[in-house]
């Protein structure tokens, strides 16, 4: 039997619940024995009932473990490095079916027809039952993208990392920061941070963090804002001020919206400059509509862009910014709260209220 924390009834606290654990693997499935697991602020909206998921569910959809078991035919990773029971591994958080309008034609494998996502797609009553990080134990089934991790990438920046590092290296490929521009990011949660490193390695000569609290604020300029400006203590007009000051008086060249808060939309469109560009990351749950006037969009010319998910090359590319010490220290600093899985509750009423850096459950 395995431990899990089990999502019940949205907006009532998580149920910790045993599952069997003996089910004989098919071929390409694996089990992993998980060592850490990080919560991410979309647990926090389907916890709160703003994504459309099965109940009850087991959330997690970010994790490192050790391979227990693997079915027929597993014998490398997704990079082709050879697996055995043992490895320290993570995974990418969602498997595509290959075959859809969107995967084959389109390409837009996250927009798969098909697509589940772990710790929020599967019903924890339906066997194998353990298909989120929120556990003791993950059922990983055919097609998932397994990546052994190397001695030299802790398990820390891994799970500080998160998913919002691969999400993020997906949003700039589809907008990318170029060398001298200044960008702004809205937001400084696990998303935020990302964007602003990846704004940073890409040459940006300026970086606007909006966001908060204060603590949050501090890890922005340990990852590489110039600038920082707390949403709590100043008005959208000020902000506004504020950035085009820092920007020679034209706006952003890059908006990188982060902060899952509908109203930043329309204000990140004010933040932009005539011809700039604005990417909206954040707004992976559905937390309700916002007004904004579109005559900015015309008058500005805008170029908008919408970002979802990430495939497994974005966790690819993720992990490889993971090896340089300097960034490891980054993300692993992220995780300021570590919680046994009994406390899962506890976990997300932090990260609910803003009041750690990154949470993360420690099953063992």
């Amino acid at each position: 039997m395995a431990k899990a924390a089990v999502l019940v009834e949205f907006g009532q606290p998580l149920v910790v619940r045993e599952f069997p654990t003996h089910f004989e693997l098919a071929p390409g499935e694996a089990v992993v024995e998980i060592e850490m697991a990080g919560i991410c602020g979309t647990d926090v909206h389907i916890w709160r009932g703003e994504l459309p998921v099965p109940l009850p569910l087991i959330l997690g959809h970010e994790a490192v473990g050790r391979l227990r078991a693997l079915g027929p035919g597993v014998t490398h990773d997704w990079t082709g490095q050879p697996i055995q029971p043992g490895d320290r591994v993570t995974w990418a958080s969602s498997v595509v079916c290959g075959e859809c309008y969107y995967c084959r034609i389109k390409p837009q494998p996250t927009r798969c027809l098909h697509r589940k996502a772990y710790g929020i797609s599967y019903n924890a009553n339906e066997p194998p039952h353990l298909r989120g990080g929120y556990a003791e134990q993950i059922y990983l089934r055919a097609g998932t993208a397994l990546f052994k991790l190397p001695d030299d990438i802790p398990t820390a920046a891994v799970v500080g990392a998160g998913c919002g590092l691969a999400t993020a290296v997906h949003g700039l490929e589809r907008c990318p920061v170029h060398w001298g521009e200044a960008v702004v990011v809205q937001g400084t949660g696990p998303v935020g941070l990302a964007a602003i490193a990846l704004a940073r390695i890409s040459g940006a000569s300026r970086i606007i963090a909006i966001g908060g609290p204060s603590h949050r604020l501090e890890l922005a300029k340990h990852f590489g804002a110039d600038t920082l400006i707390d949403v709590a203590t100043t008005t959208a007009e000020e902000r506004r001020r504020w950035v085009a000051q820092e920007s020679g008086g034209f706006g952003a060249d890059v908006v990188i919206e982060c902060a899952g808060v509908p109203d930043a939309v329309a204000e990140g469109i004010e933040l932009c400059r005539d011809g700039g560009r604005y990417l909206v990351l954040g707004q992976y749950a559905n937390t309700g509509a916002t007004q904004l006037n579109p005559h900015w969009i015309t008058r500005k010319q805008l170029e908008l862009r919408g970002s979802w998910g990430f495939e497994p090359r974005h966790l690819w590319r993720a992990l490889t910014l993971l090896r340089d010490p300097y960034w490891q220290q980054r993300f692993a600093s992220e995780i300021t709260h570590r919680f046994p899985l009994e406390q899962v509750n506890l976990a997300l009423e932090t990260v609910s209220k803003w009041e750690s850096g990154k949470s993360v459950l420690v099953p063992g």
